[in-house]
């Protein structure tokens, strides 16, 4: 089974480099800007689908998502940034895929993302591998992201590792009485709101100097249908192509119909 070495991973935020460290997959999703995704197993339906968004925006941005392969969150982040753009790490051998309802997921992670793991093949988890699994989830993201967990949680360990390795926190805003842990963060002043998905997440953009995928596309390729146009073609012709266009563009002063022919405005 392949094994990343220090060289290949920079994991300095850690006390101690995870060694081995084992993996399966896409090790180039490694050198990607990453944001750690982590919270409660049992979500609510408002925490459900603002990660699943949160996940997807991000990794549309060329952001990849770390998470811990659990039910509830984790696969919501891992699922939401598709598993070609997500890291998942594991608190077992990277044979098990654990936990098993999320099996199929992990197995797609594995072909398409990145499983990692400090464990040796067949280990199971137990409760202290979870809390070395945290470790390392966070030590990935250049921020964590809690969407949602209470005061006695393990997405709470793995806030106190985010303090300790001085990595900013964010979270989604709850309503009094729910996610008590993120509650108090920002009672407390030691995390920050995410109050509008696409601005947070042109912020990270901006910060790791990156252009998101369908600005790059804009910037580089030109419309068809206005390509098209620069022919001169016949109105016919235009028509029989791109016939939902001709009106469109002509009302919105994009071209100019003359004498039978499509001219660019």
């Amino acid at each position: 089974m392949p094994i990343l070495t220090q060289e290949l991973l920079s994991l300095g935020s850690m006390q101690k480099y995870p060694d081995p460290l084992h993996f399966e997959g896409n090790t180039a999703l490694l050198a990607m800007p990453k944001v750690a995704i982590v919270g409660t197993r049992k979500p609510l339906q408002y925490t459900r689908t603002l990660t699943h968004r949160l996940a997807s925006t991000l990794a549309k941005a060329g952001i990849a998502v770390v998470s811990g392969g659990a039910m509830g969150v984790d696969a919501i982040a891992h699922t939401g940034a598709t598993p070609k753009n997500t890291i998942a790490v594991l608190p077992c051998g990277i044979d098990l895929k654990y936990p098993a309802v999320n099996k199929t997921l992990l197995s797609q992670i594995e072909k398409e993302g990145l499983l990692l793991s400090q464990f040796e093949r067949g280990f199971r988890a137990t409760p202290w591998s979870f809390v070395v699994r945290n470790e390392l989830v966070v030590a990935l993201g250049e921020v964590l992201i809690v969407t949602e967990a209470e005061l006695q949680s393990g997405s709470m360990r793995s806030v106190a590792y985010a303090q300790k390795m001085q990595k900013e926190i964010f979270v989604l805003p709850h309503r009094i009485g729910e996610s008590g842990g993120t509650n108090a963060l920002l009672e407390e002043h030691k995390a920050e709101a995410i109050y509008d998905i696409e601005r947070f997440v042109g912020m990270l953009s901006e910060r790791f100097g990156i252009v998101a995928p369908q600005e790059a596309e804009t910037k580089n390729s030109e419309d068809p249908f206005l390509a098209f146009c620069k022919t001169t073609p016949t109105y016919e012709e235009a028509m029989r192509l791109f016939a939902s266009r001709v009106f469109e563009a002509e009302l919105g002063g994009e071209i100019l119909v003359k004498e039978g022919r499509v001219f660019l405005a």
